[in-house]
């Protein structure tokens, strides 16, 4: 298998294929993906991909299901429904593939192991991955459930509206974003109507630099006033997923809108695919991704990894007539195979990183 630098190159030269990359964000992307084992795998799914060609084994042709593919644990965070309510679940669906549905479970608990190591998260290994898994099972046999934040799941609520997700600070730290000297056309049409009176409303574009998987892909902010606060929207350029490159499929279908149409889900409204090539969706203090750092001190880690494994259930089962034959492949899966997988996986991240590291100082 080629290494880590060159495997990065020949991605990257494909992605640059479907938009014009911006080169100081994936400079800014190289740099972050030396800071750390977790930091470098959200980064480099493309590679993880490959990892998981090669050890997968027998999980390799479990059933396929329509899926997440870049799922670890900051892939979670919170929307607002039409009706106003909290919604909690799966944040992004840029690599959505259709894959074996075990590879979801694997690349969440490889994520956990990697936190674990670096005391992002305070568990055992062995728990961690046990309540993913137990989550999974429940949302299986449950048929899922929407995590919706109101009523139920207090708790839960608490992680999503902690401080630093507060109003004030979200629009200081957007507010902040330099205005953009140039607008993709599409994604500047795409804003405009994505904003909820697209007549005559001023708007300030900016250019967003976030995530780490997506990080170097034209991404712009439209911030305007309306009707006595602010409001914004986001555009971010799509391209097939990573899953495609390195199982060297064709492919070039995004499969975003599919999941979303798809899974057991309150959806955001706000969220779509514009002219085939850009992700809008709302951003707001409530409307964004949950990262480790947001967690309060007193989060029920093990409580809040059940709901992942339950959440991962809700999009898999979004799959035609995958529910049985999940259910079926489950119970004959035993011992600690997802332990011992995710661990697997997550030495092989490490190597990479330590690689990366190394080359790129």
């Amino acid at each position: 298998m080629e290494d880590i630098l060159e495997a990065t190159r020949r991605y990257e030269t494909w992605l640059g294929g479907f938009m014009s990359l911006v080169r100081p964000d994936i400079a800014e992307k190289h740099r972050r993906m030396r800071a750390g084992p977790f930091s470098f795998m959200r980064a480099t799914f493309y590679r993880w991909c490959a990892l998981w060609i090669r050890t997968a084994g027998d999980l390799a042709g479990r059933a396929p299901v329509l899926g997440v593919g870049d799922l670890h644990l900051e892939n979670f965070g919170t929307w607002r429904d039409a009706e106003g309510r909290l919604i909690w679940g799966i944040n992004d669906f840029d690599e959505a593939a259709v894959l074996p549905w075990p590879h979801d479970l694997v690349r969440l608990a490889s994520s956990a192991h990697l936190a674990i190591a670096d005391s992002h998260v305070r568990l055992a290994r062995r728990d961690a991955c046990d309540a993913i898994l137990q989550g999974y099972r429940d949302g299986v046999d449950s048929g899922g459930q929407p995590f919706v934040l109101e009523e139920g799941h207090a708790w839960l609520r608490t992680v999503a509206t902690s401080e630093l997700r507060q109003a004030d600070v979200f629009w200081r730290k957007l507010d902040a974003l330099p205005t953009a000297r140039s607008v993709d056309g599409g994604a500047r049409a795409a804003i405009v109507e994505a904003m909820p009176s697209a007549a005559g409303t001023p708007i300030r574009f900016a250019r967003r630099v976030a995530g780490m998987g997506s990080l170097g892909r034209p991404r712009f902010v439209g911030i305007a006033a309306w009707k006595g606060g602010k409001v914004a929207r986001e555009a971010k350029a799509m391209a097939p997923s990573a899953w495609n490159w390195a199982n060297r499929r064709s492919a070039r279908t995004l499969m975003y809108a599919r999941v979303l149409a798809r899974a057991v889900r309150v959806p955001d409204p706000t969220v779509r695919v514009a002219a085939g090539q850009w992700l809008v969706r709302r951003l707001g203090p409530h409307c964004t991704r949950i990262e480790l750092a947001d967690l309060p001190d007193a989060h029920d880690e093990e409580r809040l990894l059940y709901a992942m494994g339950f959440e991962t259930a809700n999009i898999h089962l979004g799959t035609p007539g995958a529910r049985a034959t999940i259910r079926s492949e489950l119970r004959r899966l035993k011992g600690r195979w997802l332990r011992d997988r995710a661990e697997a996986l997550a030495i092989a991240v490490r190597g990479d990183w330590a690689r990366w590291r190394a080359e790129t100082a």
